[in-house]
């Protein structure tokens, strides 16, 4: 309950529980069907490339738990980008700074491959817990750092444990990037609004559905990893879901999670049946961010007229 009195939930006036849910809120979204160039549905594949940056952010030093994220650098990865290339898919690539320090031969493949590289923090720091002038010098610090890394300054974040807090989007406005990719709130890319007003930054939205991780547990020992093939089957299913509505299906994967033999074996299959449909826009998450805000911009003028 940061920012909040020591009142409970329940106690709360109407104005308080309206200010925190209106304080990030979720404005005008993308219709369905409504992609360039006549596509049915559009896919936006992202890749949060943390390596040892996880367990590191959390001040766990050991070993043992660094050699699984390090796994993600020296195998993951390349076995990532190989199916990324086979069906020449676009990628966002959401980079802590401090990866790109610990593998930059995997930076420079990445962008020698053309993938758009994105904000993901500096060492994937817990935002919640930081102070709001920590996490205002973190980003700043981290877009800086990633612009001299890369030679592009980064136009979209995706905050680090997808912690995104009150806070975010003014550095988010400050910064001047286009877009997030962090919140939960449709399937379809929608504009941020900020205590209810337009703020001009799409978000191009997550879900814990299509993200590799739940579904295996770095802790195996004591959390349940499924079964590749049955992720094989709720992935396919949420794309099925999507390409039907002519909307976005958006995968968030990570190189030391999805990069394991029959994982990586159920991305490449995954891929190969999407583009086995006709439309498909496959799409880096600035495309897509892009295409939204030119719509909202479209949309304007002709209200206007």
């Amino acid at each position: 309950m940061s920012h909040l009195d020591e009142t409970l939930p329940w106690e709360w006036p109407e104005s308080q529980w309206w200010s925190i849910v209106d304080e990030v809120g979720a404005g005008e979204g993308l219709a369905t069907g409504n992609w360039p160039r006549s596509f049915t549905a559009a896919v936006a594949i992202s890749v949060d490339v943390d390596n040892e940056t996880l367990p590191l952010s959390r001040g766990v030093t050991n070993p043992g738990v660094l050699s699984q994220g390090r796994y993600g650098a020296r195998v993951g990865l390349p076995r990532v980008l190989e199916a990324l290339r086979r069906h020449s898919v676009p990628a966002t690539f959401f980079y802590p700074v401090v990866s790109t320090k610990l593998d930059p031969a995997g930076l420079a493949a990445v962008q020698t491959d053309g993938h758009e590289i994105g904000l993901h923090g500096w060492i994937h720091e817990p935002c919640g817990e930081l102070t709001a002038q920590q996490e205002r010098e973190l980003a700043l610090r981290s877009a800086e750092a990633l612009e001299k890394a890369t030679g592009i300054r980064p136009v979209g974040l995706r905050t680090p444990y997808w912690d995104f807090t009150a806070h975010t989007l003014p550095l988010i406005r400050e910064l001047g990037l286009d877009y997030d990719s962090s919140l939960m709130a449709d399937e379809q890319p929608y504009e941020l609004t900020q205590q209810e007003e337009p703020t001009g930054v799409t978000e191009v939205p997550v879900s814990w559905v299509r993200d590799d991780a739940p579904y295996f547990p770095d802790d195996a020992l004591t959390k349940q990893a499924l079964p590749p093939r049955e992720v094989l089957r709720i992935w396919q299913d949420e794309f099925d879901a999507a390409y039907a509505e002519g909307g976005l299906f958006n995968l968030a994967l990570h190189p030391h999670v999805i990069g394991h033999r029959s994982r990586i074996k159920i991305l490449r299959e995954l891929l190969e049946y999407v583009a086995a449909h006709s439309g498909v826009w496959f799409a880096t998450h600035a495309d897509v961010a892009r295409h939204a805000a030119e719509q909202r911009a479209f949309r304007t003028r002709e209200d206007f007229h």
